[in-house]
């Protein structure tokens, strides 16, 4: 094998330019076709990025009736769902899937939240426990958080976030500012940002619409205190953080799961869902991927046409080592020996075919990358597989003329000569 494999290069370099052109339709089909899964990687990710961002991996659980968020800014409390108990907290903490789980009570602000008259609009108001700030992913960026003992004495304090800080409270020094909220007076001990520097790529009026809403500010306050501000007995929604991203559905399935179990059967149109960003992302890399798969189709018709080309090659090789054949079947050379040495050949041409398609299709994604904007990432699974599959091209088309070349008659073979 290894002497098969020395001649087939020595062959490839005696003639380099004849031996190029024959892999020109396997270096194009593959490039393309590295190109092409490279685009869809990046932009996949960058779709899973935009919706998540960058490794909270947190899934909100809310109540919902029928297909929309139950708003309790117009309802009254939906008779059957009673507070999240403690025990069914830790139930849901206890899903392999979830490293961490807080429930939290929201508004949606559109009046009622001021500061020195100054409207709060736009926002929101969350009644959170401490341990609601690490599951969401959030850190103190001045001053601090709520203790036990604020919690537990129902102090009248809240945290903000920077888009509070600046929209509501002008840019002042939020520490010991006041804010009203619902009439009551809160007075800021913290600020609180995301840990992470994400920030997603915006190409469109949607995404920057999605994105605004995310960043929109929002004021929190101890959940002790949501009764004093707006309603006694209001259902909570739950807030987990899963392990990885790929354990976000499971996991927002098993807490509704969990919740809903606790919900009086009377009324089947209100039950808790989970805000599954995952799988939303999912559903447009399948649309992204199904879309560029017609091009992978269509790129691989070059690979058709470069294994032609080696077989039409080959047929050429053979008809110009009539001679060397004929010699060596008449010093006993078997005829699978003769048909191994010329399917070789056959293989390392594709298969050089295949490396230097690899390397073009990364050249040729990173030059897309830099003229489009569109994001790359270089499949190493997808790029082996193309070269191993360069070879099976090698050898399916390299079968003809290595089957004539061992069924050669030594006689007129050496006749020939």
């Amino acid at each position: 094998m290894l002497e098969n494999i020395r001649l087939a290069f020595r062959g490839i370099w005696t003639h380099k330019l004849r031996s190029f052109l024959t892999m020109l339709g396997i270096i194009i089909g593959i490039a393309a076709i590295i190109a092409i899964v490279s685009t869809i990687e990046g932009t996949n990710q960058r779709i899973k990025e935009n919706l998540i961002g960058s490794g909270s991996n947190t899934v909100d659980i809310q109540l919902y009736q029928n297909d929309w968020p139950y708003e309790m800014s117009y309802n009254e409390p939906p008779y059957g769902v009673t507070q999240i108990s403690e025990q069914v907290l830790s139930d849901i903490r206890e899903v392999p899937e979830i490293k961490s789980a807080s429930k939290y009570t929201y508004r949606q602000i559109y009046d009622g939240v001021y500061y020195q008259n100054y409207p709060m609009s736009g926002g929101y108001v969350k009644g959170v426990e401490t341990d609601y700030f690490s599951t969401a992913n959030l850190a103190v960026k001045d001053g601090r958080l709520f203790s036990k003992d604020e919690l537990e004495s129902y102090k009248k304090v809240c945290v903000v976030d920077d888009a509070v800080v600046e929209d509501l409270l002008q840019n002042e020094a939020p520490l010991g500012k006041v804010i009203e909220i619902g009439g009551d007076a809160y007075t800021v001990i913290g600020v609180v940002g995301s840990r992470s520097t994400f920030e997603p790529v915006i190409n469109s009026m949607s995404d920057y619409d999605t994105y605004k809403q995310d960043e929109s500010g929002t004021v929190y306050i101890p959940i002790t205190d949501w009764p004093i501000s707006y309603r006694y007995d209001e259902p909570e929604n739950v807030l987990v953080r899963a392990k990885t991203t790929d354990d976000m559905t499971a996991a927002g399935k098993k807490t509704a799961d969990i919740l809903n179990g606790s919900i009086h059967p009377s009324d089947t149109t209100i039950k808790y869902q989970s805000k599954d960003l995952l799988e939303q992302a999912q559903q447009l890399q399948q649309l992204s991927s199904s879309t560029n798969n017609m091009l992978i189709w269509i790129a691989a018709i070059s690979l058709l046409v470069g294994g032609i080309g080696v077989m039409n090659i080959m047929l050429v090789s053979v008809t110009e080592r009539t001679a060397e054949i004929g010699l060596k079947k008449a010093i006993g050379a078997r005829k699978s020996k003769i048909m191994w040495q010329f399917l070789t050949e056959a293989a390392v041409l594709t298969s050089l075919g295949g490396i230097l398609g690899v390397a073009t299709g990364i050249g040729l994604a990173q030059i897309i990358s830099i003229m489009s904007g569109t994001p790359v990432a270089i499949s190493w699974p997808a790029a082996f597989i193309a070269v191993i599959f360069s070879m099976v091209i090698g050898i399916v088309f390299g079968i003809l003329p290595s089957h004539q070349a061992a069924n050669l008659n030594p006689i007129d073979a050496l006749r020939t000569n």
